[in-house]
């Protein structure tokens, strides 16, 4: 199998995070209530999973759970987002759980419109596939990833660019943060990871820094705040101090997430809504 270098023009995925949050801060400003209503970011009733054969890891969450987020700059209300596990599908003979991470808003000459959206086996818990649609102003950009752990490279199937993979376990940031609630999270410890499937972005760690009570739009929670870096820009980029903030329980839910962005400062999301999924049994 040949692999191809990547395009020079391509906007790697961490700079279009970085890109992506600093329009939030600019655009969404404009536009107070951020999602102005369930749909408009296409909600959709949960399918019943097909027949799955495969064995099932044990995870906090399942098909139908929905995480709703206010979006803050500063103290200022700013956006909305929402994260969901849509269902389970089969992949390339694989069940996997589909993943999805949304964010509108913006005004009239200037919106914002991302979907990102993971498929993960739920044996497993590896990628094998993952989406980013960007809208962004007058940037657009839609990249598809197949990811082959057994194979042991990825192809970006848009432009035909592939390379090997360094673990037969990988993960997207979408999906990092749903493997995140899987961990023990011992307070004080650091996970170094090497499951990122870019390996240039490798290690992925995670440092467990403390417990604290807070309260966000959804009530009132006692989290473990974890601190995530990615060699990359972006949200959990190196220098952001990004913070996320998991009930502490067997839940697992991320009621808060927080990062610097340059220039425009704290950037937040607040959780305000949370409807809890099935969980997958045998």
């Amino acid at each position: 199998m040949r692999m191809r270098r990547q395009r020079q023009h391509v906007l790697e995925p961490g700079r279009s995070s970085t890109v992506m949050l600093a329009v939030y801060a600019l655009v969404l400003a404009s536009s107070p209530a951020g999602l102005a209503g369930q749909s408009a970011l296409g909600r959709r009733t949960v399918p019943l999973p097909h027949a799955i054969q495969s064995p099932i890891a044990e995870v906090p969450f399942g098909p139908g759970e929905i995480s709703e987020y206010l979006v803050k700059l500063g103290p200022l209300s700013v956006g909305g987002g929402l994260m969901q596990v849509v269902s389970v599908e089969p992949i390339r003979g694989h069940s996997a759980y589909h993943l999805s991470w949304q964010i509108q808003g913006g005004i009239p000459l200037a919106r914002v419109n991302d979907h990102y959206q993971s498929w993960v086996d739920i044996e497993t818990l590896a990628t094998i596939r993952s989406f980013q649609n960007i809208r962004e102003v007058r940037y657009r950009a839609n990249r598809s990833y197949e990811i082959y752990p057994e194979a042991g490279f990825w192809e970006r199937t848009d432009t035909g660019d592939s390379e090997k993979l360094i673990t037969d376990l990988p993960l997207d940031d979408i999906s990092f943060i749903y493997y995140a609630r899987t961990v023990p999270l011992v307070m004080g410890k650091t996970y170094t990871l090497d499951r990122y499937f870019r390996a240039d972005r490798n290690p992925v760690i995670l440092e467990v820094l403390r417990k604290e009570t807070i309260t966000v739009p959804a009530g009132t929670f006692e989290t473990i705040v974890v601190r995530p870096i990615i060699k990359a820009g972006g949200l959990f980029g190196e220098g952001g101090e990004a913070e996320l903030y998991f009930t502490d329980d067997e839940r697992r839910i991320l009621v808060r997430l927080s990062s610097k962005v340059p220039v425009m400062g704290s950037l937040s999301l607040h959780l305000r809504n949370y409807q809890p999924g099935i969980p997958l049994r045998r």
